[in-house]
Order: C-alpha cells, then structure tokens, then sequence
C-alpha cells in the first residue's frame, strides 16, 4: 500500500458536483481521478481513498443521475458526458494528476484524457483503464440498454457488479432504471473517433477470467499510448476490481507513483 490508512472519519468535499473527495490531502503526490462503471457511483472508490492516501488523492466521479445528483439527467454518450465533466474537475489539474476507469469508465478516462489534451489543459502523468476492450475494437454480444427489463435484470446479475438487493428490489430498480439504460447507452454506442495516441504511460488491468474483456482484447489499448504500457492480469471476471482490491491497490499505487519514461513499449504482464 501507498500510505497508511487514516482513522479519522473521512469527510465528503466536492466543488462542482462532478468530483467527490473524502478527505483533503495536503500534497499529495498524484491526484487519481476515478471513473466509475456502468450503474456506479463514486461510492465504490471511498474505500480507495483511505487506503491509497496519503500519497494518492483519490477524486471519484460522481456522473449525474445517481447518489447526490438523482435528479439531474443522466448523459448517454461520452461526447454529452466527458467536455462537462473535465470543465467541472479542471480546477483540480493543477496536480500531477491520473485517470483511472472500469469497463464504462474506461472509456470516459480515456476520452477525458484526449479532451484535457485538446483543450490544453496540464494533461495527465498516467491513464489507467480497466476491464474494457481496447476503444478501437468492435464491441463483442448484444446490447442490453434497450432490451427489455426482465432481460437486463438477468445480463445484469451474470455480469455481476450490481447489488442483489437492488435487483430485487422492484420499486428501487425501476426508480435507478433511466440511469442504469443510460450508462449502458453510453457503453454499448460508444463510437472510437481515431486521434494520435496520448504521450503518457497507460497501466491496463483485466481480469483473468472476464469473458467481457479478455487479455487479447485489451491489450491493444497499447497502440493508444506512446508511452510505456502495461498489462496486468489479476484472478477474477469482470468486477475482479471489487474483489480483488486488497490485491489491485498496491499494485494500482506503484505503477501510479513510480518513475517512468515515455517510451514506447509493448504492453507486458
């Protein structure tokens, strides 16, 4: 682990309502802004903000839709989505900073990281991308976001990721449904728009037995990156990240605050 886990009771800071934060970090070294899967909510990154600080200051993303901003609409697509969100967090670039997403939010990370370049703003010091194949590649099986709910329902308990409680729990998952079809629009029609790849180096983690996004299908995110790359493979199927965290976060701290060279390489396990 990065640091030692603090014991006081965190306390939630946000400043535009994208970014949610815990608990200030005075210096860190990086700033990790963390993008979360289809149907999440920053939330699931609390437990990685105590455990990566002091070093790391962990800033998950809230999307609107869910937790604090149910009201608000829910985007469908990364071209709505990723030039508000980068606008509400660009007061918090003014650190070394990281982008981290799983599945979905890989590639609102992604697509963060090339708006942030576009726009000239301090582009980030590693990309960090999780159970989603390669943005370029056609996305494999088919869409859910439109099927009916007894269908999602079922695509949603075999990929795992969703609460069962929540599931089975009719008034609570009609009342998260336009959220939920949301994300998975956002998922399912995302289209790759070719630009020349990002110059920082590009961790990739997957999981061993997702069938949702194998080793072969990610990694040519390589080819999205001049910088040094990397694949790790960690025990588990697609939300490995859940269970395998005690794992994952170790390994997630070194890559982001190790010393690296911009290179080209081969992604490598």
């Amino acid at each position: 682990m990065t640091g030692t886990a603090r014991s006081r009771a965190p306390k939630m800071t946000t400043i535009s309502g994208w970014d949610v934060r815990w608990d200030i970090v005075e210096e860190p070294r990086m700033r990790l802004f963390c993008a979360p899967h289809a149907g999440g909510g920053a939330g699931v990154y609390r437990a990685w903000a105590q455990l990566l600080a002091p070093e790391i200051e962990v800033v998950a993303i809230r999307l609107p839709g869910r937790e604090m901003r149910y009201g608000e609409t829910p985007r469908t697509s990364t071209e709505q989505l990723v030039p508000e969100l980068v606008r509400g967090v660009a007061p918090l670039l003014d650190r070394p900073h990281a982008w981290f997403g799983h599945s979905m939010g890989a590639l609102i990370a992604f697509e963060s990281c090339r708006w942030i370049r576009r726009a000239g703003l301090p582009e980030p010091a590693r990309l960090l991308v999780s159970g989603r194949s390669a943005p370029q590649l056609p996305l494999r099986g088919r869409p859910v976001h439109d099927a009916p709910t007894p269908e999602l329902v079922r695509w949603l308990r075999v990929t795992g990721g969703t609460p069962p409680e929540l599931l089975d729990d009719p008034a609570l998952f009609e009342a998260l449904l336009p959220m939920l079809r949301a994300d998975m629009t956002v998922a399912e029609t995302y289209r790759y728009r070719p630009e020349p790849p990002l110059s920082c180096p590009m961790s990739i983690y997957g999981g061993s037995d997702d069938e949702y996004a194998t080793p072969e299908e990610l990694r040519p995110w390589e080819r999205q990156t001049t910088g040094e790359c990397r694949l790790r493979l960690f025990q588990g199927g697609h939300f490995f990240i859940h269970d395998m965290k005690e794992q994952i976060l170790p390994v997630l701290g070194e890559d982001l605050l190790e010393p690296t060279s911009h290179a080209a390489g081969p992604a490598a396990r």
